[in-house]
């Protein structure tokens, strides 16, 4: 059986396409023409009922060498979580039967002080190895019932980023769960290792530290008003009246950022990703620019929910949009207090 590739491409890896307006894309209008299975692997977001007919059809076997579809989990809670709660200890009670689990605190640049940078390509290329993973499956990364969706949209970003072509997310487990799909519990099983191939970044897609001081610095001068700061982190933490996660850290927020909370892009209930039609009424009244967003959050995790909201609203072009790796972790504590690059109000 032939399977469609994801969508959106990974830019950087195949040609390029671009789209710098609200308006939805040509490709939007012709994937709803297509069956609902066919359609469900066109999208970047897949439903919990699209992933198991995928899953039935394309087993992640390792008999066969067609495409499989394997779940990935992507379960990670930060360090101040109130319950204790760690990404491999939820995996070991509940997953999608033959899921692999994706350690976010392992699969980073070893070397960095900074939290969850992202690893070199021969570093990704071993841990793709590890999990059995080839190049051609299609990759449903999700996360834990608990949070709903918080650090899968961060390893979907890195699968692209590293150019892997098939990849989408679960929106989400815990519509999964409630459905009453198929899950099993326990240790975590081995996999046969693969050969996954040292592959090449796509560097457009990260802004640097360099390349947002200076975007922060111009922000309102003329000529930059299409180089906006998006920060994920909750409106506390951006108006500098919590620290965060790490009480060392400096809080506040960036000049001229806008605070987009990443909890707003999700149904308080269910904890999925609202419709688009909702997530671009949310862009729009927070004066969102789609030629050129940097986004940002605290320790490199959270900023890609927004980055998924975008593409689900189909709010601008991936390609004009990058993500600062770094984020706030890296911000505060390489920016010097003369330069006043930190803010503690509400601009």
């Amino acid at each position: 059986m032939a399977v469609l590739p994801a969508f959106p491409f990974p830019s950087g890896c195949l040609p390029r396409f671009s789209s710098r307006t609200f308006l939805l894309s040509p490709s939007y209008h012709s994937r709803l023409s297509l069956p609902s299975t066919r359609r469900s692997m066109t999208s970047y977001l897949m439903s919990p009922r699209d992933l198991h007919n995928a899953i039935k059809t394309n087993p992640p076997s390792t008999v066969s060498h067609e495409p499989r579809v394997i779940p990935l989990c992507a379960s990670w809670f930060p360090a101040n979580d109130h319950e204790g709660l760690a990404g491999i200890q939820v995996f070991r009670q509940k997953r999608i039967p033959n899921a692999r689990f994706f350690d976010l605190d392992q699969v980073i640049d070893t070397h960095s002080p900074f939290p969850h940078l992202l690893p070199s390509a021969v570093d990704f290329a071993a841990s793709m190895s590890g999990l059995g993973i080839r190049k051609e499956d299609i990759l449903v990364v999700y996360d834990t019932k608990e949070l709903g969706i918080f650090s899968a949209p961060r390893v979907g970003w890195m699968l692209k980023a590293f150019c892997h072509p098939k990849v989408h997310i679960l929106n989400n487990f815990r519509l999964w769960v409630e459905q009453d799909l198929p899950t099993e519990q326990g240790e975590i099983r081995s996999f046969e290792h693969s050969t996954y191939p040292v592959p090449k970044m796509d560097e457009t897609k990260i802004a640097s530290y360099e390349e947002v001081r200076e975007a922060v610095m111009d922000h309102n001068k003329e000529g930059r008003e299409g180089i906006q700061v998006l920060d994920s982190r909750s409106s506390n933490e951006f108006s500098g009246r919590y620290s965060g996660p790490r009480p060392d850290w400096t809080s506040g927020h960036m000049p001229g950022s806008i605070n987009i909370p990443y909890d707003l892009m999700l149904d308080p209930e269910t904890k999925a990703f609202f419709p688009s039609d909702q997530l671009m009424k949310l862009f729009k009244t927070k004066g969102v620019d789609p030629l050129k967003p940097i986004i940002s959050s605290g320790t490199s995790i959270t900023a890609y929910v927004i980055e998924t909201a975008l593409n689900e609203a189909q709010c601008g072009s991936s390609d004009s949009r990058k993500v600062y790796d770094g984020s706030w972790s890296e911000w505060t504590q390489r920016v010097r207090a003369s330069d006043y690059l930190i803010r503690k109000t509400q601009p």
